[in-house]
């Protein structure tokens, strides 16, 4: 346990710029539907960002349903895939995710816990899907639970989480260690951002959806928010 400092109020709260989190989103073609998996709560803000595009948005909120601890706390490597399995939203095979926001929740999250979520998320991608992270470097502290990120606009990021006086010790995951316990999963692009955190795009490269450049049916379905295209 850290030192106890809480996080500033909401309303002082600082724009963080995240230049990989503006690398995908400027990514996306506008002329193809995508699908996003969001590890976190769904946000009002996150939905508008999307609406520019055709996507499907689905929504684990991992903090709210308790995936957390419920992962961490498994001790056997099946238990722990099945547990992340059910966490994430209904999926349909053959209509892989496209995109995975993890936000700052890999670093409230054990390595194998990381490596069975990684590994259960890999079954709904494909070899070009992409996950962006933010992993708390240069601080040797955190707040005890996780942050509400949202992105006001394409490239910033701003916490909403209520403060938290409770600090906790950082994991401080390496680069090179995430490497080696996320698997089939490997860092794409890393920065290292003004408040210490390092931001990462990772992209898998074995999944057990389609190959890119298949053809899948992509209407709505149960588990799914859908945008529509800003005219």
């Amino acid at each position: 346990m850290g030192r106890a400092t809480a996080r500033a109020p909401m309303e002082k709260l600082s724009a963080l710029k995240s230049p990989l989190f503006k690398l995908l989103v400027d990514e996306l073609d506008e002329s193809s539907r995508h699908v996003a998996l969001d590890l976190g709560a769904v946000s009002t803000q996150m939905l508008s960002l999307l609406g520019g595009f055709r996507c499907c948005v689905e929504i684990a909120d991992l903090v709210r349903n308790g995936g957390l601890e419920q992962l961490n706390a498994e001790q056997e490597p099946d238990e722990r895939l099945a547990t992340a399995e059910s966490l994430l939203p209904e999926h349909r095979v053959g209509d892989p995710v496209d995109l995975v926001y993890c936000w700052d929740l890999l670093n409230y999250l054990k390595p194998a816990a990381i490596s069975a979520l990684m590994a259960a998320i890999g079954t709904r991608a494909h070899p070009d899907t992409r996950a962006h992270a933010l992993i708390v470097y240069s601080e040797r502290t955190m707040p005890d639970r996780p942050g509400r990120w949202m992105p006001p606009e394409p490239g910033i990021l701003v916490d909403h989480a209520v403060a938290s006086p409770a600090m906790i010790d950082a994991p401080r995951y390496s680069p090179e260690f995430l490497g080696r316990i996320m698997g089939g999963v490997a860092i794409e692009h890393a920065r290292l951002l003004a408040n210490g955190m390092q931001e990462f795009v990772f992209r898998f490269r074995e999944s057990g959806g389609r190959r890119a450049g298949s053809r899948v049916d992509r209407r709505t379905r149960p588990g799914c928010l859908p945008t529509r295209p800003r005219r």
